[in-house]
């Protein structure tokens, strides 16, 4: 039976499938988003550096260049928020760290009861991570905290990383059902780690 096949046993197969092309979708969704959000702090870091260097240099249609302010702060939040963005697409595409050599013996159905597990202790974590990031941003944003420079609410990069944990979560809570079923099924996939 290939791999792609739900098992006799499978838990809601079909349901399993819809859910996990949801939140495909939506985990490369949120990864092109901080891409995109990535790619303006560099342009943002970039363009700071430059102005630093021509300090006190006049350009036609900018003006006098210097510093842009804010920009640790920018490069800060923008930052956070991409690495949030990147972790459910990673984890939905079985990009975490493994260490194969040491579980090489144990087939596809003992990979996919691996990761059954694995997966269960990460979802756990991801968990705790969003609701604690959740609490922080709850902190920031009850003693009104901003950045000192450009005054920006702190409580706003939280929020911007809280979908992220948030998403995060959901992403790992489907791949238990995923590795699941395919523990029940045919094993793991060849190729793609625990």
């Amino acid at each position: 039976m290939p791999a792609e096949q739900p098992g006799r046993y499978a838990v809601a197969p079909r349901a399993e499938a819809a859910f996990g092309r949801a939140v495909g979708w939506l985990a490369n969704a949120l990864a092109i988003l901080g891409g995109i959000v990535l790619s303006a702090v560099m342009l943002t870091s970039v363009a700071s550096i430059l102005g630093r260097w021509g300090v006190g240099w006049t350009v036609p249609f900018i003006g006098r260049l210097g510093p842009i302010p804010g920009d640790y702060e920018i490069v800060e939040m923008g930052t956070g928020f991409a690495v949030f963005s990147f972790l459910a697409w990673c984890q939905f595409n079985r990009g975490h760290v493994t260490v194969d050599i040491a579980v090489s013996f144990l087939g596809p159905r003992g990979l996919a009861w691996l990761a059954t597990f694995t997966n269960t202790v990460l979802t756990i974590v991801a968990a705790l991570i969003a609701w604690h990031h959740y609490l922080g941003m709850l902190d920031k944003q009850r003693f009104g905290e901003t950045t000192t420079i450009l005054q920006i609410p702190l409580w706003w990069g939280y929020a911007g990383g809280l979908l992220g944990a948030i998403i995060f979560a959901i992403v790992s809570f489907y791949t238990i059902w995923r590795s699941l079923n395919e523990a029940l099924g045919a094993g793991e996939p060849q190729g793609l780690g625990a």
